[in-house]
Parts: structure tokens; C-alpha cells; sequence
């Protein structure tokens, strides 16, 4: 019995490069999770460790940004990444490494969630490192992933509070040089309807909005479920459709999980048990 595989079938592999969350809902490990869950290798870059539950963040100690491009380059230059998701990357110096490794693989899709502030909000980015996020990483993604706050962030202006002023700030945002930009509803009121900007029109995706607690990790789980779709080769519209829908049964499921007595994880492996 051949329990090797085909040598001709090529594995879909996905790199995460991002922020340890010991609580082990977000971050790292919810990205790995999602890979798995979804059928896809998981390798990564860890850019800074947290302390951190369902609480809060307690500590976060940034990884010196020569040994993130260290575990960036071990991992490119040896496997045959499919897509590229980052998530956390804390500070200024790190960012600036990243972009500095990306640079030789601008072949490999990149997911760029701009992550800023946590479920519990605790600031997770420097506020001088927006500007380098925007002028570095920005113009090399093929999607960016803010929600309403980040967004507003990133363009130093209000949140959205209707589907036509997320267009716009969507639009906005595709302008500093994305390829792509997915502007998440979650926060908003009514369905969460996400909605994808591109050079060619926006695309509306739209789930019933979920009552629970459990929304630990909820971008970071997206983003690295867009991430596995590229990996495994489908379209970008079709890799958001795939991770739209696992982002909202891993939520429907989450109560099934018993974590913490704070905000709790999404059920990454709902369907597994």
C-alpha cells in the first residue's frame, strides 16, 4: 500500500508571519489551526510573543526584527509557500523587515491583516508603525483585511457605519496601493457583510450575525482562511467565499467550546469534533 502520495501532487502550503497568543485563540495559533482545518501545511514566522488569555494581554515582547527575517528566509528559502498571511507585527522595525523579506517573493499572494487592537482592546501595533504598514507592506499585498476600526485607522478618519461609506473607505484604502481590500462589517449593526474592493467593482458577502461571547481571534482567523484558499489556488472572490463561510460556522460552533472566562475562540476543528 502506497502511503506516500504522489510525488506529482503538490501540497498547498501557507506561511504565517505574526504574533504568538499563548491564550492560543488568536495569532499564530489560530492561524495555524485555520490551515489545518481547511486542509493546508501551516509553517511560520513568529514577530512578537504576548501574554495573553480571555481576558486581556498582559505583556507583549517584540521578536528583534533580524531574526524574524531569519525565520522568514529559512522558511522561503527551502519550501514552496503557496500564500503569504501577516498579522501582528507590533513595531516599526519589524514591519520594515518584513517588507525587506517579501521583497524577493512577489510572487507568493500576501494577506495583510492589519491588526492593531485586540478583542479585549489592547493596542497589538505602535502608533508610529501605521505609517510604515502603509508606505511598506500596503503596496505589496494582494489583500488587505481591516475591520471598521482599522480601517479608520489606517485613513485617519471615522469609522464607516453603512455599506456605501465602507466602499468608500475601501476604496480609499485600495488607493495607497493594495491590490485588494476587504472591509469587514462585524462591528457594525444588521448582517456582517464583508465587503471586497477591487480595481474592478466590490463584491458584498453577507453572513447572519451571530450572539456569542466567543469572537476571540475572529480577523485572524479570516484572513488566514482567505490565506489557505490562495494557497490551495482558487480565485480571490472564492477564497473570501470559503473563508466567509468557515469564519461563521467555526463562530456558530463556538459554544461548544468551554475557554477562559473571557472572550473565548472561535471552534477552529468544528467539523473534525
Amino acid at each position: 500500500m502506497n502511503i506516500t502520495g504522489s510525488p506529482t501532487q503538490a501540497t498547498p502550503i501557507a506561511l504565517t508571519i505574526a504574533g504568538s497568543d499563548s491564550g492560543g485563540g488568536a495569532g499564530i495559533q489560530a492561524d495555524l489551526k485555520t490551515f489545518a482545518a481547511l486542509g493546508v501545511f501551516g509553517c511560520s514566522a513568529i514577530a512578537s510573543l504576548t501574554a495573553q488569555n480571555t481576558l486581556g494581554v498582559q505583556g507583549v515582547y517584540p521578536i528583534a526584527p533580524d531574526f524574524v527575517q531569519a525565520q522568514i528566509h529559512s522558511v522561503l528559502s527551502d519550501i514552496a509557500v503557496g500564500a503569504i498571511k501577516t498579522g501582528m507585527l507590533a513595531t516599526a522595525d519589524i514591519i520594515a523587515a518584513v517588507a525587506d523579506s517579501l521583497s524577493h517573493y512577489p510572487q507568493i499572494p500576501l494577506v495583510l491583516d492589519p491588526v492593531m487592537v485586540s478583542t479585549s482592546g489592547d493596542r497589538l501595533l505602535a502608533a508610529d508603525a501605521v505609517q510604515t504598514l502603509i508606505n511598506r507592506l500596503m503596496p505589496m499585498a494582494s489583500l488587505v483585511t481591516p475591520n471598521l476600526h482599522e480601517a479608520a485607522v489606517l485613513l485617519d478618519t471615522v469609522a464607516a457605519t453603512n455599506l456605501r461609506e465602507m466602499q468608500a473607505q475601501g476604496e480609499a484604502i485600495l488607493a495607497l496601493g493594495a491590490q485588494a481590500v476587504l472591509i469587514k462589517g462585524g462591528h457594525a449593526n444588521g448582517d456582517a457583510t464583508d465587503l471586497l474592493v477591487t480595481a474592478f467593482g466590490t463584491e458584498a458577502f453577507s453572513a447572519p450575525r451571530l450572539t456569542t461571547k466567543n469572537t476571540h481571534g475572529t480577523g485572524c482567523t479570516l484572513a488566514s482562511a482567505i490565506a489557505a484558499g490562495l494557497a490551495k489556488g482558487l480565485r480571490l472572490s472564492d477564497a473570501v467565499k470559503q473563508a466567509k463561510d468557515y469564519l461563521h460556522q467555526a463562530l456558530a460552533a463556538s459554544e461548544r467550546l468551554h475557554i477562559g472566562n473571557g472572550a473565548g475562540p472561535v471552534h477552529h476543528f468544528y467539523s473534525f469534533y
